[in-house]
């Protein structure tokens, strides 16, 4: 007998709160550090500008089939729910384990890692001082969201708008600046040898996070209405603010002086408004990485809660908190899991670099097979009604297919031993099958009920057993 007094996920975020949440997990300090890569990968400065616009309209497609998957199946488990829905329990139990332990835990220590570089170099700490910081992040924004929901988003939308605002500002001062009187260095690669594919590569990891939004339509008003709307507002917002940070860059530097520059932003600010200029941009990288850490902690946790709800073995962690409305044992489970990374990470050259090598492999396998579940659940469920449908389908679905593939094919050619570990870990998540079965009462679809005019039969019947 279902426990009808337990509390569960209600409807308390708005599209704005959405939006702002998907924001800050995309616009991290990723924009801070990829331009030269990408310039040094391209041929031309029309070309550096077409990457990021081709990378944008990508993640537009990725956006608007993710779109169709949570209007028609709002949960707080997000794409483990589709994949439940679509191939059966083994996978997304799988699926389950490997965001548990590799995907979110390794994205929340690599960003932390990021923060803790910038921070150790405006109050230096120490040799460990990185990875002192970044475990001193992950604490913080735990308890942060541990205490309840509202101060988590209410963080989250301080510290988005600041970050928005001084990406505006650094977007602004590109463009009153002049380009530099002085030579730039030669290009690190010469345009002949100019790599497309990986600098798209580059491109849509800057662009990445958006798909974490699905996590949210457990708790979103009218999430089958209203999904659809943060996904694309939020995507649209992104290619916005990334294609004028490009034209401000490109405009202040040039296409010479990105493949020349370790720190683009830095140095553009430098050439346009001299040594304060670098101050603001360094304060802009740490804001950017507290938000990104902080709406990747938000997200993250709602999975493990879910998983802790499917799996009686780990029914502690699926225990909502009514009072501050937040998955508060989950989120202590997340930020010891991401902790421990951080701890293997500070024992390696570059924790960063490890974190990214870590994740990408599993993370690219997965959004795969979450892109073919659109196809899957359109022939399972060929009369359900669908309240968003993916513009120009099959073709905008297959070519986010497509990309996916090429992506877990370059993550996997292009990354170090780090890769092999995520690899091995996921691997040895096998035996968690056994404990795959699901109480009851309770099953993947009907965790969170959404009422909503438009969804007429929101879990049919013939669901995977």
């Amino acid at each position: 007998m279902a426990d009808t007094h337990r509390p569960e996920p209600k409807a308390q975020l708005s599209v704005f709160d959405a939006v702002v949440i998907m924001v800050g997990l995309v616009v991290g300090i990723g924009i801070f550090r990829t331009p030269s890569i990408v310039a040094s990968g391209v041929s031309s400065e029309w070309m550096f500008v077409l990457v990021w616009v081709l990378g944008g309209l990508i993640t537009l497609i990725g956006a608007l089939c993710y779109a169709e998957l949570a209007a028609a199946n709002p949960h707080s488990g997000g794409e483990y729910h589709f994949l439940f829905r679509a191939y059966g329990r083994s996978v997304a139990t799988m699926f389950g384990w490997a965001r548990c332990t590799i995907i979110q835990t390794g994205s929340i220590a690599l960003v932390a890692f990021l923060l803790g570089d910038y921070m150790s170099k405006l109050v230096p700490i120490g040799p460990h001082g990185p990875a002192l910081y970044a475990a001193l992040a992950v604490i913080v924004l735990t308890v942060v969201n541990v205490i309840g929901t509202s101060e988590g988003k209410t963080l989250q939308i301080v510290v988005t708008c600041i970050q928005v605002g001084a990406m505006l500002a650094i977007i602004l001062f590109g463009f009153l600046g002049s380009p530099p009187t002085v030579q730039m260095a030669p290009p690190t690669v010469p345009p002949q040898t100019a790599a497309l594919g990986m600098a798209m590569i580059f491109v849509l990891l800057t662009y990445g996070g958006w798909n974490d939004a699905s996590y949210l339509t457990g708790e979103l008003h009218d999430a089958p209405r209203n999904i659809a709307k943060v996904l694309t507002v939020g995507t649209a917002l992104l290619v916005g603010l990334y294609l004028l940070a490009n034209l401000a860059l490109l405009s202040v530097l040039g296409l010479d002086g990105l493949r020349a520059s370790d720190a683009v932003a830095a140095d553009m600010m430098r050439v346009a408004a001299g040594p304060s200029g670098e101050l603001l941009v360094t304060l802009a990288i740490v804001v950017a990485a507290i938000s990104t850490l902080n709406a990747t902690i938000f997200t993250g946790a709602r999975l493990f809660y879910v998983m802790g709800r499917d799996m009686p073995a780990l029914c502690w962690v699926g225990v909502w908190n009514g009072r501050g409305s937040t998955p508060a044992n989950a989120q202590i489970v997340q930020g010891a899991m991401a902790l421990a990374l951080i701890a293997l990470g500070s024992v390696t050259p570059d924790g960063f670099k490890a974190m990214v090598d870590y994740t990408a492999p599993v993370f690219w396998m997965f959004l795969l097979m979450v892109a073919g579940s659109l196809f899957v659940l359109r022939w399972r469920y060929p009369h359900r009604a669908l309240p968003f449908k993916v513009p120009l389908y099959p073709f905008t679905p297959i070519l986010f297919c497509l990309t996916c593939l090429y992506m877990l094919y370059a993550s996997i050619m292009h990354t170090g031993a780090a890769a092999l570990v995520g690899l091995g870990v996921l691997i040895a998540g096998a035996p968690i099958l056994i404990f795959k079965g699901v109480p009851a009462d309770v099953a993947p679809g009907r965790l969170v009920p959404i009422k909503s005019p438009i969804l007429k039969n929101p879990h049919p019947p013939g669901d995977p057993p």
